[in-house]
């Protein structure tokens, strides 16, 4: 992953647009719990969405990381 983004000549740091597409995903991922009625099975939301978000968040830091780079 690169430093910054470019975007429409504005440099944008990469990991703020990392942690705007992990919270929409998780927005998204939340939806799709609630439709299913999954989030009975937890006791704390607001846990488990902290959670999935650290999750989602390290796993495209992961994906975006140039490759040989040691994290």
């Amino acid at each position: 992953m690169t430093g910054e983004v470019s975007l429409l000549g504005v440099y944008v740091p990469g990991l703020l647009l990392l942690v705007v597409a992990a919270a929409v995903l998780v927005a998204l991922v939340s939806r799709l719990f609630a439709l299913t009625g999954l989030y009975r099975i937890f006791a704390y939301r607001p846990l488990v969405d902290l959670a999935l978000y650290i999750l989602i968040l390290g796993g495209l830091v992961l994906a975006f990381a140039p490759p040989g780079v040691a994290l």
